[in-house]
């Protein structure tokens, strides 16, 4: 089985499984450190595709947000990174904005990927040099050529006129799955989307490459090109949106 083939399957099915448990008051636990929620259904989801992934492909690494982690995945050529449900407050509280974001990362670059909004039906898929497609259409980020009026996705909190010595003229919105609002701009609903913290890279390596097959830019704060597979795996901060924007 191609790649992005095992990818997209395994995703419809960790859709049917967390459905089983959205708006059924799940088990929930607090992660140490404020890591925030997580529930029996990033748990069930989870172990469901460590068993799909490393069965089909046993040689790859494994990052995940809800396994720990090892240094085994650092000598690996390719490693799943995945996040089981991202969005998990989300999901929690019955909105439909969660996702499952699952990506092939081969020498720190994403190269299939796949990021699954069951409730909405929503499939984001891109594997490198083929393009992004939603629901089989091709994707394409906007044209927007400046920042007066861009519409962003980010949390309030990046706009917190102590971070900036002028707060840029933006329209800011907010969805609660960091993946899903990397996708959003790739599909050019948004017109770029911005997280000033350290973002973990199972939030995100499945949308970098979406975002890329899409015509997209993705930078980290000091404006490098994230690499992903990292001994401490996080990005610091990130900015995606069509190059002229980013740049």
């Amino acid at each position: 089985m191609r790649e992005l083939d095992l990818l997209i399957d395994a995703a419809r099915d960790a859709g049917e499984i967390a459905k089983r448990f959205f708006n059924s008051d799940p088990k929930t636990w607090y992660k140490d450190g404020g890591a925030g929620p997580v529930t029996e259904a990033d748990l069930a989801v989870n172990d469901m595709l460590v068993a799909r992934l490393k069965t089909a492909r046993p040689d790859y690494g494994w990052l995940s947000e809800e396994s720990e982690d090892n240094t085994e995945r650092l000598a690996k050529d390719r490693v799943f990174v995945v996040d089981p449900i991202d969005g998990t407050r989300a999901f929690i509280d019955g909105a439909r904005a969660w996702s499952h974001s699952i990506a092939i990362v081969e020498h720190g670059i994403p190269t299939s990927a796949v990021v699954y909004l069951p409730v909405m039906d929503k499939l984001y898929t891109a594997s490198i040099e083929n393009g992004a497609y939603l629901n089989g259409e091709r994707l394409c980020v906007s044209a927007k050529p400046e920042l007066q009026d861009a519409t962003v996705l980010a949390n309030k909190n990046n706009f917190d006129p102590r971070r900036w010595k002028a707060p840029p003229p933006v329209k800011q919105q907010f969805r609660s799955s960091l993946a899903y609002r990397i996708c959003l701009v790739a599909e050019g609903r948004f017109d770029a989307m911005l997280t000033l913290r350290p973002t973990w890279e199972w939030d995100i390596a499945a949308g970098l490459l979406i975002l890329q097959e899409a015509g997209g830019l993705a930078l980290d704060r000091i404006g490098a090109r994230p690499v992903l597979n990292n001994p401490t795996p996080q990005i610091d901060g990130l900015l995606a949106a069509n190059p002229t924007l980013v740049r």
